[in-house]
């Protein structure tokens, strides 16, 4: 036996048993903590945010009225309205200068919202002008004789061009003054193809005019009893098209136009 030996050997005392899911207690704490400031911050940051956002109006322009497809928009047609901007499209007219003067590119119905795409800043298609039809004016055709009385095949839509008639008794030729100004919507083949759809070449038998139905009339008068010409005056923007278009409009207006068939006033008189 060993008596003479000194420092005895110290044992380490056992460790303290980890407690299980203490520190898995403790992130679940951080985590609640955390979820409850952040639905505070929700609640009281971001939502009223959002809800201003969505509650925040915007003027835009909006249809009162249908207006079918080639029919030109005018004041009474649309009105300025405020809206909620939320969800909606960043390209919506909210200017109604912008509106104003053009072309309905498609049918359009009241309570729409307007996009350029729906408009069209001029109605040059045959099909366009023949829907916008409303009764003031009227679409009528007239005859092309020869080549050079359809100003050889260049007449185009929308062209503004002024009626000759040649007066076989008198021998001479001039231009009425209620024909002045007349705007074409097209001219056609033989086969009823508008020029804007016919490939090149074809002979263009037809020439259809926008017109007052006075001054359908007229042209249909002319047509059968002697020889037209048509003369181009303008071509170009629609804006100035149209300025030539209410001038031989405000002629008619301030200047009865006499479709009385002589006969009828021979035996009247």
């Amino acid at each position: 036996m060993l008596f003479g030996k000194t420092g005895a050997k110290h044992t380490k005392a056992p460790k303290q048993p980890k407690i299980a899911g203490k520190k898995l207690f403790s992130s679940r704490t951080v985590v609640g903590i955390f979820c409850i400031i952040l639905a505070f911050v929700i609640t009281f940051g971001v939502a009223p945010l959002v809800n201003r956002f969505s509650d925040r109006k915007i003027d835009i322009v909006r249809l009162r009225t249908d207006v079918e497809r080639g029919q030109i928009i005018d004041g009474e047609d649309i009105e300025v309205v405020s809206v909620g901007s939320h969800n909606l499209p960043g390209d919506v007219i909210k200017d109604a200068d912008a509106v104003i003067g053009k072309y309905a590119a498609t049918d359009l119905y009241a309570g729409d919202y307007l996009f350029d795409g729906k408009l069209s800043t001029d109605n040059k298609s045959a099909d366009d002008v023949l829907l916008g039809l409303k009764g003031e004016k009227v679409a009528v055709s007239v005859s092309i004789g020869n080549f050079a009385e359809g100003l050889s095949g260049k007449l185009e839509n929308g062209d503004v061009v002024s009626v000759i008639i040649y007066d076989k008794e008198a021998d001479t030729s001039y231009i009425p003054a209620e024909l002045k100004y007349v705007k074409v919507i097209t001219a056609t083949t033989s086969d009823g193809i508008d020029m804007d759809k016919a490939e090149g070449g074809v002979k263009l038998e037809t020439v259809t005019l926008l017109v007052t139905p006075e001054q359908a009339e007229r042209l249909a008068y002319y047509n059968s009893a002697t020889d037209i010409h048509f003369a181009l005056v303008y071509r170009g923007e629609a804006d100035k098209a149209d300025a030539f278009i209410r001038i031989q409009d405000e002629y008619i207006r301030s200047h009865h136009i006499d479709n009385t068939p002589k006969a009828e006033e021979g035996s009247n008189g």
